[in-house]
């Protein structure tokens, strides 16, 4: 549930204010946790059946091409652009960590980092999912709070002065907070591994672990983004780590700990592309399957991720960007879409109402976060060369 989007949240502070920051949160925290909920109630939606992925749910809502195209095409964008965030993501947080414990190495490029991590992930094959921080979360909180006392002059003001700047902010910041809220696309899959039977159906089990890992998520983006924003104001990086200096043992270590997650999480989200891809390639253009396929596919997408990711390594565009175009899909809209074809609750219900709630503000994010985020990579852009 708490994955590296967790990192940005001060940054989105920094972009929306106290007030507007606290409440996006709190509300995109709120919808998301109706949104799963949604999905769980719906993965034995019929009698004897059940959807074990998001595309399927989402073939018996639409039907079986329309659903089929509806879902997996939101699906592998949501994974493909976690793979190049996570890239960037390692390549900055192993940067920072020799950064710190060997200060001659500071005038390294951040590319070879990203290119290390990118060679590391063509050798791994299967890893443990170490798709958690919530020790990464807590220490990052803690050393905020420290770092607040090295810093003598904090504004905390939004970022920009204009007021398009401001507008522009805005949007990527809930971009950037859509993007800390990804675990629907996988919710399906995890609930598929839990034992059901009429006696016992997987829901009750599946939400009970939901409700605790949302309390969790809840505890863990409140502390990181307000002790972010607290300890460094608008000053704050787009990867609170980063902004980080002392203790430096300690910041260099929690560094080290967020490559190892997103080195483990990365794979994660690369498989179910790695078997679309190798899919398509024998069904449809008659490859032979085997360990040469899985090499040369695998392998092309990685470094054309890990290319990507060298090209344009901008933390905080790339989370708004990618969180408002596909994650507001997956996680805040599609899901009351599917409830509401399937489910046909009665005209103002309650269940009506919120679905067409979280509808309209997922929306509004899908359309306009990418264009915030388009444009803080832009404006990011402008000082940064290439492969530096």
């Amino acid at each position: 549930m708490v994955g590296a989007g967790i990192l940005g949240l001060p940054f989105a502070i920094s972009q929306l204010g106290w007030i507007l920051g606290i409440v996006s949160i709190l509300g995109s925290w709120l919808i998301t946790f109706y949104s799963l909920w949604q999905l769980v109630e719906l993965h034995e939606a019929v009698p004897g059946k059940r959807f074990d992925r998001y595309h399927e749910l989402g073939q018996h809502a639409f039907g079986e091409k329309l659903g089929y195209w509806i879902v997996v095409p939101q699906q592998a964008c949501v994974q493909a652009a976690t793979t190049i965030v996570y890239s960037v993501t390692g390549g900055k947080s192993l940067k920072k960590f020799f950064d710190l414990l060997v200060p001659s190495a500071n005038g390294v490029r951040q590319t070879y980092f990203i290119l290390i991590f990118s060679c590391l992930q063509l050798v791994i094959s299967q890893t443990p999912n170490f798709n958690s921080l919530k020790g990464i979360s807590l220490l990052a909180a803690v050393m905020s709070i420290w770092g607040s006392h090295n810093h003598n002059l904090i504004t905390y003001g939004v970022r920009s002065h204009s007021t398009g700047g401001q507008i522009f902010d805005a949007l990527n910041a809930l971009g950037t907070i859509a993007f800390a809220f990804a675990a629907h696309s996988v919710a399906l899959e995890i609930q598929a591994t839990i034992p059901s039977s009429s006696q016992k159906p997987s829901k009750k089990p599946m939400w009970r672990g939901c409700l605790w890992a949302y309390i969790i998520v809840a505890f863990c983006y409140l502390s990181v983004s307000i002790s972010g924003f607290w300890a460094f104001g608008n000053a704050v990086d787009d990867d609170i780590l980063v902004s980080l200096e002392k203790p430096r043992l300690l910041i260099a270590i929690a560094n080290l700990m967020v490559f190892f997650h997103v080195l483990g999480s990365y794979q994660v989200f690369a498989m179910p592309l790695f078997d679309l891809l190798e899919s398509f390639l024998v069904l449809k253009l008659h490859f032979t399957p085997g360990r040469a396929l899985r090499l040369i596919g695998r392998s092309t997408y990685v470094a054309l991720a890990g290319f990507i990711a060298m090209c344009i390594p901008f933390f905080g565009g790339l989370l708004g960007f990618f969180g408002g175009l596909v994650f507001a899909s997956t996680s805040f809209f599609l899901p009351c879409i599917i409830w509401l074809v399937i489910q046909k609750p009665k005209i103002w219900s309650f269940h009506w109402v919120a679905s067409w709630v979280s509808i309209i503000l997922g929306v509004m994010i899908a359309v306009f976060a990418p264009i915030g985020g388009l444009r803080q990579i832009i404006v990011s852009a402008k000082t940064y060369k290439i492969f530096s």
